[in-house]
C-alpha cells in the first residue's frame, strides 16, 4: 500500500512561511546590531569633527535645525526602507515629493479644507504607487525602468500643475505642522511617530515578516502561498503615499509648493536606507539604521553649510556615501558568506573528529 504524503493547505504554507519570515526578521535584527554600532560610531565621529570644525554646530538650536531639515527625507526613507527590504526600490519618490507639495498648495488656494487637500495629496500618492506596483508585477517591467519613468511623469506633472513656478500658500493656517511642541516643530514629531509605527510593523506584524521573506526569496514566498503581487503593490503604494505626504511637510516648512524642491529624494533616501544596513537584493534592513543614515546625510549637509562649503560639494558627499554604503554592504555579505562556509567546515571537522573518537 502506497503511503500518501500529506499536502499542506495554502494557509498552512503561508503560516509556515511567515514563521520563517519571522525568524528571518529576528535574525536580521540581530545581524544588524554590529552594523548599527558601526554606523552609530561613524555618526559620532562626524559630530565630533563638525563640533570643532564648524562654528555654532554643537548647539541645541542647530540640533533642532538638523532634525527639522531631515524630517522630510526621513519620512521618504521610511517608505523606501519597506521597498528595499521587499527586494525593490523606488526612484519615483523624487517626483512624488514636489508633486504632493504642489497639489496640496493648489488645493488649499482653491478653497479646499486642510483635511480634504491632505487626503487628496496622499491618495494621489497611493494611486501612483499602485500603478508602479501593477506595472512591475503584472506587466513585468523591472522596478528601475518603471519607477524611473514614473519619476519623469510625476516631476513633469509638478511643473505642469504649478506652471513651472513656486506657488505661495495663501492660507497660512493650512501649514499646521510648522507649530512647535517641546521646542521642536510638529513635522519632526511626525517623523518620530511614523518611525515608531514603521518599526513596530516590521518587527511585530505578519506584514513585516512577509516583507523580509519576500526580499529574501521571492519565488519561495510565492510557492509558500504568499500573495506576492499584492504585497509588492502595497509596498509601492505606501512608499509613494509617504513621499506625497513628505511634499505636504515641505509646504509646512516653506509655506509654498515648489516643483523643484525634493528632486533629490530618491538619491538621499536610498543612500540613507543602504547606510542603515539594507541590501539592494532585499531581505535586510530596518528602521533604526535608516534613521541613523538619514541623520548622517543631514548632519554632513548641515556641517558643510556652516563651514560655507558650496552646495554642489554636498551632492558629491551624498554620492560618495552611497558608493561607500553599497561597497561596505557587498563586503559584509562576502565576509558573512565566507564566515558561514568556515563555520560549516569547522562543524564538519568537529563531527568527523567526534565520530573518530567514538569509533
Amino acid at each position: 500500500m502506497t503511503e500518501q504524503v500529506p499536502t499542506l493547505s495554502r494557509k498552512q504554507r503561508l503560516t509556515s512561511r511567515t514563521a520563517s519570515g519571522g525568524a528571518r526578521s529576528g535574525r536580521a535584527v540581530l545581524a544588524q546590531a554590529p552594523h548599527l554600532l558601526g554606523i552609530g560610531g561613524f555618526y559620532l565621529v562626524i559630530v565630533v569633527y563638525f563640533a570643532f570644525a564648524a562654528p555654532h554646530f554643537f548647539t541645541s538650536t542647530n540640533a533642532v535645525s538638523i532634525l527639522s531639515n531631515v524630517s522630510v527625507i526621513g519620512v521618504v526613507s521610511l517608505g523606501q526602507a519597506l521597498v528595499l527590504i521587499s527586494g525593490g526600490f523606488d526612484l519615483s519618490v523624487s517626483g512624488m515629493v514636489p508633486l504632493g507639495g504642489v497639489v496640496y498648495t493648489s488645493a488649499i488656494n482653491n478653497g479646499w479644507g486642510i483635511g480634504e487637500a491632505l487626503a487628496a495629496t496622499v491618495l494621489l500618492g497611493v494611486f501612483v504607487g499602485i500603478l508602479n506596483g501593477f506595472i512591475i508585477t503584472k506587466v513585468g517591467i523591472n522596478p528601475l525602468v518603471t519607477t524611473l519613468a514614473m519619476l519623469s511623469i510625476t516631476a513633469g506633472l509638478a511643473f505642469t500643475v504649478s506652471d513651472g513656478i513656486t506657488i505661495p500658500l495663501e492660507n497660512l493656517d493650512a501649514a499646521p505642522l510648522g507649530e512647535e511642541f517641546l521646542g521642536m516643530p510638529l513635522y519632526v514629531w511626525t517623523l518620530i511617530g511614523m518611525s515608531i509605527v514603521a518599526f513596530a510593523v516590521l518587527r511585530f506584524t505578519v506584514f513585516g515578516r512577509m516583507l523580509y521573506a519576500l526580499g529574501g526569496n521571492r519565488e519561495a514566498s510565492r510557492l509558500a502561498g504568499m500573495r506576492v503581487d499584492a504585497l509588492t503593490i502595497t509596498v509601492y503604494a505606501v512608499s509613494a503615499a509617504l513621499a506625497s505626504f513628505a511634499g505636504f511637510m515641505i509646504v509646512n516648512q516653506l509655506l509654498a509648493g515648489a516643483p523643484a524642491v525634493g528632486r533629490d529624494a530618491a538619491l538621499e533616501s536610498i543612500t540613507a536606507v543602504i547606510l542603515g544596513g539594507a541590501s539592494l537584493t532585499g531581505g535586510a534592513g530596518g528602521i533604526p539604521g535608516t534613521l541613523i543614515g538619514v541623520l548622517i546625510i543631514g548632519t554632513i549637509a548641515n556641517g558643510l553649510a556652516l563651514m560655507q562649503v558650496p552646495t554642489f560639494y554636498q551632492e558629491i558627499a551624498t554620492g560618495v556615501l552611497l558608493l561607500l554604503a553599497v561597497t561596505f554592504g557587498q563586503l559584509r555579505v562576502l565576509f558573512g558568506r565566507r564566515a558561514s562556509q568556515a563555520m560549516s567546515r569547522l562543524a564538519g571537522l568537529t563531527g568527523r573528529a567526534r565520530e573518530a573518537r567514538e569509533g
